[in-house]
């Protein structure tokens, strides 16, 4: 039986705000200031409308809250099916978290060097800085922060399989979307990484799940399971 709970509910908020801000940051801000395979014109955008690239740094902050915010919720929702995977599965949200958080000093950076750049005649040494600035914040905000959520997300969504929770066919979609994720990750650090198309599904899950969670709530005794202490003791119980 499916029951809204307040848990439910957080859980369900958690899922929408980490689909909201990411996809707020990654699809409709990011594009606004970031000239792909141009350094130059991306600095003059930056420099145009800091005020843009500034709000761009706020949603990822709060993305990267989301981030914990989700894992904690996920953590207590499927602890008590397997508390050892969930509680890894949290440590893994809570580095992507913070190496999300951490990206956004290179970006900071970026800005200021931006705001030089066009403010100077734009001389090219300061490319040079600024290419090296975008470098650093894509290589730790997206390459290894994507990476770490590949792994508790493999991880979390394979105890939302397990434990019912939800629709087994839901987290089966998320599980199995997930794998290109990390595998892109992983090769990407070698220097290849899989064509985006493949990364797509994924996109939707984090929002029908959250969607899902909210209008139908959890199965409330999914994640009720024995502990082998109390399984022993009523054994003894019954066959004293």
């Amino acid at each position: 039986m499916n029951s809204i709970t307040k848990s439910s509910r957080v859980l369900g908020v958690a899922f929408l705000l980490q689909f909201v801000t990411s996809f707020l940051s990654g699809i409709l801000l990011n594009p606004l200031w970031n000239v792909a395979g141009n350094i130059s014109q991306t600095m003059l955008k930056i420099a145009a409308r800091p005020w843009l690239f500034e709000l761009n740094i706020l949603v990822d902050m709060l993305t990267a809250f989301g981030v914990i915010f989700l894992g904690a919720a996920l953590f207590i929702t499927l602890q008590t099916h397997n508390k050892i995977m969930a509680l890894t599965a949290l440590a893994f949200y809570i580095v992507e978290g913070a190496l999300l958080a951490a990206s956004k000093l290179s970006a900071y950076s970026l800005l200021l060097t931006s705001q030089e750049y066009a403010a100077s005649g734009q001389p090219t040494i300061l490319q040079t800085m600024a290419n090296l600035d975008l470098q650093s914040m894509n290589f730790v905000g997206s390459t290894l922060h994507v990476l770490t959520f590949g792994f508790g997300a493999m991880l979390f969504y394979s105890l939302l399989y397990q434990s019912r929770v939800v629709p087994r066919p839901l987290s089966l979609y998320g599980l199995i979307t997930a794998i290109p994720i990390l595998v892109s990750m992983v090769t990407s650090l070698f220097g290849f990484s899989l064509p985006f198309i493949l990364l797509v599904p994924y996109v939707p899950f984090e929002f029908v799940i959250g969607i899902w969670i909210l209008i139908k709530g959890i199965k409330e005794d999914a994640n009720v399971k024995p502990s082998p202490a109390i399984l022993t003791s009523g054994q003894a119980i019954g066959g004293s």
